[in-house]
């Protein structure tokens, strides 16, 4: 920790009122990216009940849930960039002000929606309001903790992201057990309140003296393409055929835009993205961590709750419950990741976490409708182990890259990574979930009428719902709907499982091993140095 001495040594970087409340700043920092990753966790418990038909839900389809969360990340990743240079250029604070209040007015919208095509526009509300959240956060971060307590705070600050997936299932779970639907998302707003009082007070404002210029042609090159590229893989699964015309139409103009805003990017003198920063192979290989993890933890947690909540017969109070021994080790191990990569290296640590979290998926594949349940809480706690030390020594890779002026841009970087992996996780792990269910109920369902057999085919709540409106008929299809699930989980697992496995080599091929501590110093400042 610096001295007082050392600071004054040095120069005062950081002003000392600052310094003095750096502690009461980052608990401020740490509420609003509370509400925001306690969103997507509260909503994971509660796609089962919106699911299920009006007056308990809204009836919505699989596809529909894969697009109230991704109307969310996609809006969110899209934005990230303008977010991050909007806050370099007015000021963090107002944008972190500002997005947090339009948070608060989505939440309260969407406790309101009448139906799914609502609650997704909504959603995609929330979105907008939480990409000025997110990189802000980390900006400020950056802007008030000195840099040899940065890896600190950092860690602390992803500690948060642990406990907001800790909070968020079992806040959702008593939601659900004594209000409706909408509550999971009204509960946004007192929080939102009290952080807003709290970083008026407190949280200083920062911007860069030299910022870039907005790139609106970026921003929507690469929301087109992301929407087009996620569209396309959730009609796919939807269909069960991703060799659909309009399905491989979809994916490919998704593609082609993408790869129009790097080309766009790269010619580009004032980029939303500096594609230029991916020529350095330690960047992009955390990068790519990040990505992947959050991949897995969101496809995971997808099909999770319709394991536990489907099969196994769990209310959402219990399955925010089972969830917590993943939320829990994040909380434990993510603030001190950080002493293990001071003893391995991040290569060894971040590979290792990839390797336990292919493991774990892997492990997905044998639960069964009457495992023990001790098992998943096992998974569960181990993923969350390997999920900590890969976030926190990427995340102080990523900010550590970029001279601290750009603090804005290098999160929103790593945000955006965490959206675009998390919204690609649950389209392609849902899209396989889905296209797996259909093809093992679909010549379960001949004595269902013609006309509902697509929609039952859909995913195991729409079976089980037909089977409800069928009556003593319908009581057939409940275990072959199990079945069903449980070979499509098994099967989605196992691709999770494939794609950990591949971001496992690359950390180990290319992120940096354990330098000595001279090395290690003069590294740091030559990579400070390039940066600048």
């Amino acid at each position: 920790m610096t001295t007082p001495a050392e600071r004054a040594l040095r120069g005062p970087r950081i002003p000392e009122a600052v310094h003095r409340r750096r502690w009461a700043i980052l608990g401020v920092l740490m509420l609003s990216l509370l509400i925001v990753v306690l969103d997507n966790s509260i909503l994971n418990v509660a796609i089962k009940t919106i699911s299920t038909p009006a007056p308990t839900g809204l009836g919505a389809t699989q596809g529909e849930l894969e697009w109230a969360i991704n109307a969310y990340t996609l809006v969110f990743a899209g934005l990230l960039f303008t977010a991050g240079l909007l806050g370099d250029r007015l000021g963090r604070k107002k944008i972190l002000l500002g997005g947090l209040a339009v948070f608060g007015i989505g939440s309260a919208l969407a406790a309101e929606s009448g139906s799914p095509v609502q609650l997704i526009v909504f959603r995609a509300l929330m979105g907008f309001g939480a990409a000025f959240v997110m990189p802000a956060t980390l900006a400020v971060l950056m802007n008030v903790f000195e840099r040899d307590e940065q890896p600190k705070a950092i860690g602390i600050w992803a500690g948060g992201v642990g406990l907001a997936i800790a909070i968020g299932p079992i806040t959702g779970g008593v939601l659900l057990a004594h209000f409706w639907w909408g509550s999971v998302f009204l509960i946004n707003v007192p929080i939102v309140l009290l952080a807003l009082a709290l970083m008026i007070w407190l949280v200083p404002d920062s911007r860069d003296p030299n910022p870039g210029r907005l790139d609106p042609i970026g921003v929507v090159l690469s929301v087109v393409g992301l929407v087009l590229l996620v569209y396309g893989i959730i009609k796919g699964g939807q269909l069960a055929d991703f060799t659909d015309p309009v399905v491989l139409a979809t994916i490919a103009a998704g593609v082609a835009v993408l790869v129009g805003f790097v080309l766009f990017e790269k010619r580009s003198d004032h980029p939303s993205i500096d594609v230029t920063y991916f020529k350095n192979k330690v960047f992009s290989a955390a990068m790519s961590a990040v990505a992947l993890v959050f991949f897995a933890l969101m496809g995971v947690t997808f099909f999770s709750v319709f394991y536990t909540q489907s099969v196994r017969g769990y209310s959402p109070l219990q399955t925010g419950l089972l969830m917590l021994p993943l939320a829990a080790a994040q909380l434990v191990f993510a603030p001190r990741a950080r002493l293990v990569v001071d003893r391995f290296g991040n290569k060894v640590t971040c590979t290792a976490g990839l390797l336990v979290i292919a493991a774990m998926l892997a492990a997905f594949a044998t639960l069964e409708a009457d495992t023990p349940i001790w098992i998943l809480e096992v998974i569960f706690f181990l993923m969350g182990a390997g999920m900590a030390h890969i976030a926190t020594p990427t995340s102080v890779v990523i900010m550590q890259a970029l001279p601290r002026e750009k603090a804005g841009s290098a999160s929103a970087l790593s945000n955006t990574f965490r959206q675009v992996g998390g919204a690609l996780g649950i389209a392609v792990l849902g899209s396989v979930l889905s296209a797996a269910y259909r093809g093992g109920i679909e010549d379960k369902l001949s004595q269902v009428p013609a006309g509902l057999r697509h929609t039952a085919g859909e995913s195991i709540e729409a079976t089980l719902g037909v089977a409800a409106r069928l009556g003593p008929q319908g009581k057939a299809l409940v275990t072959p709907a199990n079945d069903a699930f449980l070979h499509a989980m098994h099967v989605t697992a196992l691709c999770g499982a494939g794609v950990a496995l591949i971001g496992a080599v690359v950390v180990a091929l290319y992120l940096p091993g354990k330098a000595s501590a001279p090395q290690q110093g003069k590294g740091e400042q030559e990579l400070v140095a390039a940066a600048e």
